[in-house]
């Protein structure tokens, strides 16, 4: 890979977004899996490292909010704020096997020339343990319609603590688990038509989201809060509890239906 990135912003999201990974996967060759918590504090601690080293040289005017690093306000008056996620899906990282963790790289832009309010302007997602990067610079199609009507709808869920809300909706919706780990990971799989849906009620930050909804907006899907409201970036508090991603057709149904 070139060490002269693209100019655009979201050829950069990617660009840094596979380099990360690409670090990853080296990290875990070289350390192994004989003290998983080594390797998964390494990963956290390197990746974060390089996403900021490479911000600070190559956006040095912008602001950078990551799981990683200490917050600053000074953020919240800037123009244009990085929101990453150094390694998403650390637990999975740690295990031998695993491909399901993910590198988030986004970009916040507090005006646009389409809007006076904030907004998500560029995003990739590394998935390295599956050599796949998805970002906006070249968003996905959108993704194929399950093969047989009236399938239950496959919804992505985490593998060690789903929501009970999912629980609660299985009782209006005729619906399959998928489980999976990282946040990245299962909106990827809303991307690409893996999973239809991903229903999120248990406590998020800005940085588990913010990368796979820019992507997931880009290529044509429904993105929310789970009461239908904008998913809001950049705010005070980085915490953004819960999230939808599913197709614009299934959103009218499973918004109600996780409302009433």
């Amino acid at each position: 890979m070139t060490d002269l990135p693209p100019a655009t912003d979201g050829g950069f999201a990617r660009w840094l977004a596979q380099r990360a990974g690409d670090m990853l996967l080296k990290l875990r060759e070289e350390m192994g899996y004989a003290d998983p918590d080594k390797l998964r504090k390494a990963g956290d601690r390197r990746s974060h490292e390089l996403l900021v080293e490479q911000l600070e040289r190559w956006r040095p005017a912008d602001a950078i909010l990551s799981e990683e690093g200490a917050d600053s306000a000074a953020r919240l008056s800037a123009e244009r704020v990085w929101i990453v996620d150094p390694l998403d899906g650390t637990r999975e990282f740690g295990e031998e096997g695993r491909a399901d963790w993910a590198v988030h790289v986004a970009l916040y832009c507090r005006t646009t020339e389409s809007s006076a309010s904030g907004r998500l302007t560029a995003g990739a997602v590394a998935l390295p343990a599956q050599h796949c990067v998805l970002g906006t610079d070249a968003p996905p199609p959108f993704p194929p319609m399950p093969g047989v009507q009236g399938e239950p709808i496959r919804m992505a869920a985490s593998r060690t603590r789903p929501p009970a809300l999912l629980s609660a909706l299985a009782e209006k919706l005729p619906i399959e688990l998928v489980p999976m780990g990282s946040a990245g990971a299962k909106i990827a799989a809303v991307i690409d038509g893996a999973v239809d849906a991903y229903v999120h009620a248990g406590g998020q930050y800005e940085w588990d989201s913010a990368a796979p909804v820019a992507v997931a907006l880009a290529t044509g899907l429904h993105a929310s809060r789970i009461d239908g409201t904008t998913l809001e970036y950049n705010q005070p508090d980085p915490r953004l509890p819960d999230l939808v991603v599913c197709r614009k057709a299934l959103a009218p149904s499973l918004l109600a239906a996780i409302n009433s």
